[in-house]
């Protein structure tokens, strides 16, 4: 079975403690009495620790209490099954059960728009699951396009990203896992607003982008009168890809560019691109980060963007889960990054639903749901050799 998430582990009662604080072993030879010097020198060693290692704990848990924690209504039961190192599942009907393994964490990323009031979810245009998998040692990125046409718990057939508009972060996670047979830990929001303090908070990004990439970054600023609260990127006509430093605004066009003809009624504003380029624009952005972080960041600097960005997410995680995740965070940035778009090639096609709306059907589910299953838990899951292409699980379009 798997453990429960909001487990936290005190290393404080590891049974390691015993071997360093129990009794002294019978054989052990008498101490020698002169060393009272040595004895004060460690206690005023252990006392300093303890003193710097509390004011420590004080100020990281402050910076957690300033986090907005909102935890979630439980979910309609649903069968789920583990997928630790040791066991397999066929995937053949993986719309049934839910994937999951203790050495794996599944947190969803949500990219809202601000709602207009509270009872208002917005609308979630970004939707990255980002999986911890400590296993394979890496970083998984995996994006779903939110045009995909799927069911939504309660609400019929509609696009993804409608889950969010309807019952924000429990219901999208709820149609998530119904339609693709992944377990969901955890969840992180962050509204547009938010996104480019949380780039600000970082220092901005340095990142690599196409001259095309740039122009639309400068297009937006330009259409959108801000060159009050930002400025134009500079770039260099004569090179196709070049580093470039990008602020909150910046950042958040760059995550936001799916191309566009005629911007602002400006024919000469008129770029590439669809959604799919938008959400590997978002995992690149991600990666990026990550990769910064990498080179430069030490656990205090951490820590400190932590107290930053804290008020700026909405979050489920509590406060032993985020103890242990940034205690571990040096390991974790570590980690190989992959990543994965949903659905996969081959799987799915452009549709028409009854009313008008052009979506990305999906023929076979199946497939899908190996694909994001081995993508995620490699080794831990099996295939069936009785999938079929075709699937009656998922939701209908018109040819």
């Amino acid at each position: 079975m798997a453990k429960n998430n909001d487990d936290f582990v005190d290393i404080a009662s590891s049974a390691d403690v015993n071997k360093v604080y129990g009794k002294e072993r019978r054989n052990d030879p008498p101490k020698r009495k002169n060393k009272g010097l040595a004895r004060r020198i460690v206690v005023l060693v252990l006392s300093m620790i303890f003193l710097l290692a509390g004011s420590g704990l004080l100020f990281y848990y402050n910076v957690l209490d300033r986090m907005n924690f909102k935890d979630l209504e439980p979910a309609a039961p649903a069968p789920t099954g583990s997928t630790g190192e040791t066991t397999t599942y066929s995937i053949a009907n993986a719309g049934s059960t839910l994937l999951s393994s203790d050495n794996v964490l599944n947190i969803l990323l949500f990219g809202q728009d601000s709602p207009a009031s509270e009872q208002d979810h917005g609308r979630s245009d970004t939707t990255i699951l980002l999986s911890i998998d400590n296993v394979n040692k890496k970083l998984k990125l995996t994006s779903f396009q939110r045009d995909t046409y799927v069911s939504i718990p309660g609400h019929g057939d509609n696009k993804i990203n409608s889950a969010f508009t309807f019952g924000g972060e429990r219901l999208s996670i709820d149609t998530i896992e119904s339609n693709f047979g992944i377990k969901v830990d955890k969840y992180a929001t962050v509204d547009f607003s938010s996104f480019r303090e949380v780039i600000e908070a970082l220092g901005g990004v340095d990142i690599e982008l196409t001259l095309e990439e740039i122009k639309y970054i400068n297009a937006q600023i330009d259409v959108n009168d801000q060159t009050d609260v930002t400025s134009f990127l500079k770039y260099d006509e004569t090179k196709e890809k070049q580093m470039v430093h990008l602020d909150g605004y910046q950042a958040l066009w760059y995550a936001r560019d799916r191309g566009e003809e005629s911007l602002g009624g400006n024919p000469e504003y008129s770029f590439s691109g669809d959604d799919w380029d938008r959400t590997s624009r978002q995992r690149n952005l991600i990666q990026t980060i990550i990769t910064n972080l990498r080179k430069n960041a030490s656990l205090t600097e951490l820590v400190a963007v932590a107290n930053k960005i804290g008020p700026l997410v909405t979050t489920n995680l509590k406060k032993g889960d985020i103890t242990f995740l940034v205690s571990n965070m040096m390991t974790y940035i570590g980690y190989d990054m992959e990543e994965m778009s949903l659905p996969t090639l081959g799987h799915w096609r452009y549709g028409t639903t009854s009313d008008g709306q052009s979506v990305i059907a999906i023929d076979d589910w199946d497939g899908v749901r190996k694909d994001v299953a081995k993508f995620i838990y490699e080794d831990s899951v099996s295939s069936s050799s009785s999938s079929s292409k075709s699937s009656s699980t998922g939701p209908t379009t018109a040819q």
